[in-house]
This record gives structure tokens, sequence and C-alpha cells, in this order.
């Protein structure tokens, strides 16, 4: 399963996983050595800590719901001059520096 374009996921900033757009879809994979950290949290309720990747047809709520909305989501949009309806690379350029404990990075830091 190739993918298109892929996110890194971090948890209080420590490398938590990768969530990747696909041919199929998409995947929410653990990191192996996060999950074996005994401060190892869930991203999600949705998404509790799993060996075993998660695929979706269309974004996973959870991550989805990491985007802007309203008149944030339009500045957002001409600013990087993404469409609104590339969720994937609004959640990439938005969502560094979210509100709570789960950013994304487009490079694996």
């Amino acid at each position: 399963m190739d993918a298109f374009r892929t996110a890194y996921v971090y948890i209080r900033n420590v490398f938590a996983g990768e969530l990747c757009e696909t041919d199929e879809g998409y995947s929410f994979t653990y990191d192996e050595q996060y999950l074996s950290s005994e401060n190892a949290s869930a991203v999600s309720l949705t998404l509790p800590l799993c060996e075993k990747a998660y695929t979706s047809k269309t974004l996973f709520p959870f991550f989805d719901g990491l985007i802007p909305e309203g008149w944030l989501l339009g500045v957002v949009s001409r600013n990087w001059k993404i469409d609104t309806k590339d969720r994937f690379g609004l959640l990439l350029v938005a969502c560094k520096d979210g509100i709570g404990n789960v950013s994304i990075r487009e490079d694996h830091i």
C-alpha cells in the first residue's frame, strides 16, 4: 500500500505514528517504539493503542476534526492555496501547533 502523502503524528511532542493517504483511502499506524514506551497514550478514543494499522476510506473523523472551520478555514485555504476539499493537505499545514496534545507534521523530527 503506497502512500501519496504521509503525516507524522505527535502526542505531547513525542512521535506516535504515521497517517498516510493511499489509493484505498487512509491508514494510521502507531510507531512500534511509541507503543512500547510506558507513557504511550492513544491519539483518540476511536484509535486505541494497537499494533495493526487502522484503515478508512475517508479521513478519520478525529484527524478531520483537527482542521480549522469557518472563517479560519478560509484564511488557511487562501494563505496556503489549498482547496478546502483537500482535507489531508489542510491537516498538514494547519495542525502543526494545534490546540491540545496532538500535532501533525509533514516531516519526521
